[in-house]
């Protein structure tokens, strides 16, 4: 298996220098991971630093929170997608899910969806904050809503990424969807754990060090 093809080398901190965003991307083309992930503003920098490589540019959407106005998130995304992106990462609205306003959900991740097109959407359930019901619930709603991928966490919440969280996406979602696990993915032993239970991604700032 090519580890360094299931990594999403991530920086999104938010005191990140243009400097540390130019040291991610050689990074990513050194070791050809499967993308970055870095906030909107820095995606024109990195497609440039990328341009030519395999490493695709991904950023993130009503992050890290989810609760922007579904059309906020929509032109974000178009936004991001014509800077360079070819990777977006969306935060749910969580209250919305915990209220059982699920056509919002669905609704709001559709529209994201149906306005980049082509382009991977990964949806963020935050599972941290989810019960395992709530869980299952907004990976079927991500999955009916035709996104590409389920994701565990922003990484900016109260936990990240667990060996139960990604099995239980898996189950949900089928072998059909990818499923990310980010937040707390530090070493090789974490990684093979996620991918084991099911990771077809993982996003990690640790990807050097893993690889």
């Amino acid at each position: 298996m090519e580890y360094n093809k299931l990594i999403d080398h991530t920086l999104l901190k938010q005191d990140a220098t243009p400097e540390q965003i130019k040291k991610l991307c050689l990074e990513a083309r050194e070791f050809d991971f499967m993308s970055v992930c870095v906030n909107p503003c820095y995606v024109p920098l990195a497609a440039f630093l990328l341009k030519g490589s395999d490493v695709k540019v991904c950023t993130v959407v009503g992050f890290p929170l989810g609760m922007n106005l579904t059309e906020t998130k929509v032109e974000e995304a178009v936004l991001a997608v014509k800077e360079g992106a070819s990777e977006v990462d969306m935060v749910i609205n969580i209250g919305m899910l915990k209220a059982h306003e699920d056509d919002y959900v669905e609704n709001e991740i559709r529209a994201i969806k149906k306005a980049i097109g082509g382009i991977l959407l990964k949806v963020i359930i935050e599972t941290c904050l989810l019960t395992d019901e709530e869980k299952v619930r907004a990976c079927l709603l991500a999955k009916k809503a035709g996104a590409d991928y389920v994701k565990t966490s922003t990484g900016f919440s109260t936990g990240g990424a667990t060996v139960h969280d990604i099995a239980l996406m898996r189950k949900t979602v089928g072998p059909e969807m990818g499923v990310k696990a980010s937040g707390g993915v530090k070493t090789h032993e974490d990684l093979l754990a996620m991918v084991e239970a099911g990771a077809s991604r993982i996003g990690t700032s640790n990807g050097t060090k893993i690889i």
